[in-house]
């Protein structure tokens, strides 16, 4: 047991209590990315309900300058903005833990644990009573830097990443990070956890699973891209479609095509057409998505049509549990179809692996002649973590056995479907 004196430095995890849609995941990002600018490892971890707004979350972080940043289910620190989950989430830290808690939802504080109470809401109201429901949020990351040393500049450099190029929105939550320090700073505490900077991050970067997925397709050369909405893949098309309009434009003209299809049947009967005429397409999606798309999938694999279908797992079939991770659909995916179907499969493991299969699946898909699938799965793809850069793809992209004209021209006898070199993949054309 450490001696509730000694401080915590460096080392302990902070589980945040907010309610689903109240725009806390913007502040709770900062808080993360704060600590990793101040070159501490960190990781994080988002539970919320599969509900729009008003059920219970938790943004569990976890900073370490031995690199333990695992989700832990022991946390020192707890944000206490949610009156629903109060109790369990008071009872869930050690006695010599730390509460944080928003004075103004009027709970009195029970427990001989350290605990600070601050009137978030008060605060966020006195700077602009309209924004005050999303400022409440930022209020207690200004109290949390405040309270652990979280450095200005760490900071500032956070808040620029999260709302990158809206001025407007960093000034205004400038004022209520400083609203939060200045509270506490009135309080004259001090706190036993602290956070000091250190040099162990290096040049590692902390993006999601999703967002390398999308960026590693973009250097892929997807062009087409077909989507229907669904828990937790969502965020790989809409990052795509973030990215297309920067990187893939010729004179000043788009090279791509986005369609946000009917449903999920209709998406991957788009991806089939492009991959059919040539183009390198994509869609993504998850379990229940992946059960509608099996009649077009055993079809691809049939008439040999190379495409990409990203599967970001979760738990359960229909609506099930979208917002839990799983791995339950390799299985299922592998033979997806009506026969002796057999897809191939990438599996990432880490982020890195999420933007190099990014790529790579288009290869393989193209090589191979058939609809391709990689599984991630929520907690990989939605949630934030530390990774090395990703490395620039120097390798030419292998668009496998196709014809040209003049190919055409030069053979007396050609098949689409016919074996002439032994290794099963034959030859194909372009239409036009």
């Amino acid at each position: 047991m450490r001696n509730p004196m000694t401080p915590f430095l460096n080392e302990f995890s902070i589980s945040v209590a907010t309610v689903n849609g109240s725009g806390s995941q913007s502040a709770n990002l900062i808080l993360l990315r704060s600590l990793f600018n101040m070159g501490l490892p960190v990781g994080g971890k988002n539970l919320f309900p599969s509900n729009i707004a008003g059920l219970p979350t938790w943004f569990n972080l976890r900073v370490s300058e031995r690199g333990f940043v695992g989700a832990s289910d022991h946390h020192q620190i707890a944000v206490l903005m949610n009156g629903q989950t109060w109790e369990e989430d008071v009872a869930s830290l050690p006695s010599d833990g730390l509460a944080l808690f928003n004075s103004d939802l009027g709970i009195p504080f029970d427990g001989d644990l350290i605990s600070v109470g601050i009137p978030c809401t008060t605060l966020a109201r006195a700077i602009n009573p309209k924004l005050a429901r999303l400022l409440t949020n930022t209020v207690y990351v200004g109290a949390l830097a405040q309270l652990l040393g979280i450095e200005q500049d760490a900071l500032q450099g956070a808040l620029n990443h999260q709302f990158s190029g809206k001025e407007k929105v960093i000034d205004i939550n400038l004022q209520a990070v400083e609203s939060g320090r200045q509270y506490i700073q009135s309080l004259g505490l001090d706190s036993p956890f602290r956070v000091e900077r250190r040099d162990l991050v290096g040049e590692k970067i902390l993006t999601d699973g999703n967002t390398a997925a999308a960026l590693g397709s973009i250097w892929g050369g997807v062009s087409l891209l077909a989507w229907y909405p669904i828990t937790p893949s969502s965020s790989i098309p809409e990052q795509i479609k973030h990215y297309l309009p920067l990187l893939r434009r010729k004179e000043g003209k788009a090279t791509y095509a986005v369609v946000q299809a009917e449903d999920e049947l209709a998406a991957i009967g788009i991806i089939l057409g492009g991959g059919w005429a040539g183009v390198r397409s994509l869609t993504a999606t998850s379990g229940p998505g992946i059960s509608l798309m099996a009649e077009f999938a055993g079809y691809g694999y049939y008439a040999e049509i190379p495409t990409v279908i990203w599967d970001v797992q979760r738990a359960g079939p229909s609506t099930g549990l979208p917002t839990r991770t799983q791995q339950g659909d390799l299985t299922f995916v592998h033979h997806l179809g009506h026969g002796d179907t057999c897809h191939p499969i990438l599996l990432p493991g880490t982020v890195e692996e999420c933007f190099e299969f990014g790529w790579k699946a288009f290869d393989f898909a193209e090589r191979f002649q058939t609809p391709l699938f990689v599984l991630s799965d929520l907690d990989l793809g939605m949630n934030p973590w530390m990774t090395e850069p990703f490395p620039y793809p120097d390798l030419p992209m292998d668009r496998g056995k196709v014809l040209s004209e003049d190919d055409l021209d030069a053979i007396e006898d050609w098949g689409r479907y016919k074996d002439v070199d032994g290794d099963g993949i034959p030859y194909r054309t372009l239409p036009g």
